[in-house]
């Protein structure tokens, strides 16, 4: 039956006329944001050394113990400039937001979580991986944290050694895992989307891991570099096999309606087999059942647009289409963008990669072509929101002729977007805590969260 649908579809894409991608307006219907210096103490039974965070993020990943002695800063690719805040922290940082889900039984609440920590597995082993309920306050511009859940492999479901091997709960850090995809299900447990393996990973409601699975394209089990598999080869001229990239495994997974089917989307092509090459300029989108608990077998593909580099987030507004994040590896406004040959420095800072593309396309799954290319339907531009009315709560550094009713969300690394409800979508920002620096040229960004109105968006067919 299934056969014959999909049959039936790629014959009508085929004989079909193509429809357009159109932009859409999007206006800003509320802000609100957590401060980047937002943090958590780990729970009681966790071991003491998580009391700091960030001690690994210095020059070699060498342990530094001194509070605040490491400068945050933007990396090469953004100029290196300086983010006003320095590691190790106390505490555990309330940050990365790098998924987002309604939460189905308190509305005005989200399903959230913080990522591997600190950007890699090598920097971030006292990262504790954690899950968050939210509520975005639209009338103070305040994010409400309701409640945190600390993941742990107590049922020693981990088949690879983890960090905290030696203790009794085994709390998850980033150099375990690196979460980027959150599914609530329906009996209260979260399927969760992970950039090392990678992995699906199913946890319960209150964190505690029950399975890790591999992931299978077709008959092939498809692995990264970051995969515990892989060995160090023993000389520089030998390689190992994987086709996942480095942060390309799961940024994006979406739930149908009834809660039956996952698509697991990964962030960056795949590489073909053998070479270094990608296999296309276009993303795997994979089908796992969750009754079943297994994969169905089938994928489609997503293609990237010129100008972008990843996908951020994906989420379905009904039984066939889905909202999807694509983005640039920019940062910044435009208008403040360096000049041929300019190098940021404290007295003149600018954006050396500054944000271009940074779009939320509608797509449907349910149109794919004779290729397994899904269709896109439309798409709003973040760079250019409308705001009439003055909502946003801040700005950012912005060129002198900047308009006065226009925001742009111009971060590197854009992780969360759902429906809210007819007319409203949320968008939110991975701050890469303390390491992103969009919003202003010489500190750090906070987590922002947006309310977008986009009727004419989530009405296109």
């Amino acid at each position: 039956m299934r056969a014959s649908l999909l049959a039936a579809v790629a014959a009508i894409a085929i004989s079909s006329p193509a429809r357009a991608d159109q932009t859409l307006p999007a206006r800003l219907a509320g802000h609100a944001i957590l401060p980047a210096a937002t943090f958590v103490l780990p729970p009681a039974d966790a071991p003491r050394d998580f009391l700091l965070s960030g001690r690994f993020t210095g020059a070699g990943n060498t342990r530094t113990d001194a509070i605040g002695t490491i400068p945050g800063d933007t990396g090469a690719m953004h100029g290196s400039r300086p983010t006003g805040l320095s590691l190790p922290f106390i505490g555990q940082p309330i940050q990365g937001f790098s998924g987002i889900k309604p939460a189905a039984d308190q509305p005005g609440t989200y399903w959230t979580l913080s990522d591997n920590g600190f950007g890699n597995r090598r920097n971030s082993p006292d990262a504790m991986l954690m899950l968050h309920r939210i509520r975005p306050d639209w009338a103070t511009g305040r994010v409400e944290r309701l409640e945190t859940i600390f993941l742990n492999d107590a049922a020693r479901r981990v088949s690879f050694r983890i960090v905290t091997e030696g203790s009794e709960r085994r709390y998850l850090t980033g150099a375990d895992f690196d979460i980027e995809s959150i599914q609530p299900l329906a009996d209260g447990s979260f399927m969760l989307g992970d950039e090392f393996g990678p992995y699906l990973i199913h946890v319960s409601r209150e964190g505690q891991v029950q399975r890790v699975i591999d992931t299978r394209l077709g008959q092939e089990t498809v692995i990264g570099p970051d995969n515990p598999a892989l060995n160090l080869p023993a000389t520089p001229a030998a390689t190992n096999a994987f086709r996942a990239r480095r942060s390309g495994g799961y940024e994006g997974m979406a739930q149908t309606p009834d809660g039956s089917r996952l698509w697991a989307l990964l962030e960056q092509p795949l590489l073909r087999a053998g070479t270094a090459e990608p296999e296309g300029r276009f993303l795997r989108m994979i089908e796992f059942d969750v009754r079943a608990g297994a994969w169905t077998g089938r994928n489609l593909r997503y293609r990237l647009e010129e100008g972008a580099t990843a996908i951020g987030d994906f989420n379905m507004i009904d039984d066939r289409r889905a909202l999807v994040i694509e983005r640039d590896d920019g940062e910044g406004d435009p208008g403040r963008a360096c000049a041929q040959g300019q190098s940021p420095t404290g007295p003149q800072p600018c954006f050396p990669n500054p944000a271009r593309f940074k779009r939320i396309y509608l797509i449907d799954l349910g149109a794919a072509d004779a290729e397994g290319f899904v269709r896109k339907i439309a798409h709003i531009d973040l760079m250019n929101i409308q705001d009439p009315e003055n909502l946003a709560r801040q700005r950012g550094d912005l060129p002198a002729n900047a308009p006065a009713n226009r925001l742009t969300f111009p971060f590197f690394t854009i992780e969360n977007v759902a429906m809210v409800d007819a007319d409203h979508i949320i968008v939110g920002n991975d701050n890469n805590l303390p390491f992103s620096g969009g919003r202003h040229l010489l500190r750090a960004d906070d987590n922002e969260f947006i309310l977008l109105s986009v009727p004419e968006l989530l009405r296109a067919r």
